[in-house]
């Protein structure tokens, strides 16, 4: 009959990020890995880590977790600053992160944290209008409309073909506009000054998801460029700016 000990799982810490040690963390969030665990922070002197526990010898990679990764990022950084962590950093238990992060790092950290003060983390996210992106693709590519044509005096059997080869082609379309809109986005965003991230897409139609560090103080001229943005992607994209800081 196996033990208790024999039947236990071995855990590991999951590490999100880098964040002063008097940040408080929400015992409601929870992190990565399956099941998910709370959020919560590892302090040692002036930093501290975000970290989840997980299942040791669980892989990691999941769509949602990537997603659940960002999010607390993401979340963090719009209330203080963070020095993130990639996807899948993983120390062996709260000591580990302890003497091997924050220890042997610490002053390297606690600059870094010093140079994010008055700054803060914003999300340019947009998604395509679905109707909208499919006329532009129908207008712009004469294969599109001749698929869409066929589909249409076809039976649905009989169509199976074209629907796929259809599908493709605008999935193809979706991820070159994709990146065109992107490093359109970045270029406004990079003559302001601001340091930018390009993020994964979270959804099929997302035509922009940017991560952007700016000084709060200049805040009015990231929403002005990011409206006129808004307003030259009107009725194509819907367009919106997270992690505004209020007056």
């Amino acid at each position: 009959m196996p033990t208790r000990d024999d039947t236990a799982q071995q855990t590991a810490s999951y590490v999100y990020g880098i964040v002063p040690a008097d940040v408080e963390t929400d015992p409601e969030v929870r992190g990565v890995g399956d099941p998910p665990s709370p959020i919560t922070a590892v302090r040692h002197g002036e930093v501290a880590a975000l970290v989840s526990e997980i299942v040791a010898d669980r892989p990691l990679g999941r769509p949602e977790e990537l997603t659940a990764h960002a999010q607390i990022l993401d979340a963090t950084a719009g209330e203080a600053p963070v020095l993130p962590l990639r996807f899948g950093a993983v120390l062996a238990d709260e000591n580990a992160v302890t003497d091997e992060l924050l220890a042997a790092h610490h002053d390297e950290f606690l600059a870094a944290l010093r140079e994010l003060e008055g700054h803060a983390q914003y999300i340019v996210k947009g998604r395509y209008d679905e109707k909208a992106v499919l006329r532009e693709i129908l207008s712009e590519s004469e294969e599109a409309a001749r698929l869409r044509d066929e589909i249409a005096e076809l039976p649905e059997d009989a169509s199976r073909n074209a629907r796929i080869a259809l599908g493709e082609l605008v999935n193809n379309a979706i991820a070159a506009k994709r990146e065109a809109d992107t490093r359109r986005t970045v270029r406004a965003l990079d003559s302001l000054g601001f340091a930018t991230s390009v993020r994964q897409p979270t959804h099929e139609e997302d035509a922009v998801h940017v991560a952007c560090l700016a000084e709060t103080a200049k805040q009015d001229q990231l929403e002005d460029s990011v409206g006129e943005l808004a307003r030259e992607w009107e009725g194509r994209v819907h367009l919106r700016l997270l992690g505004q800081q209020q007056e």
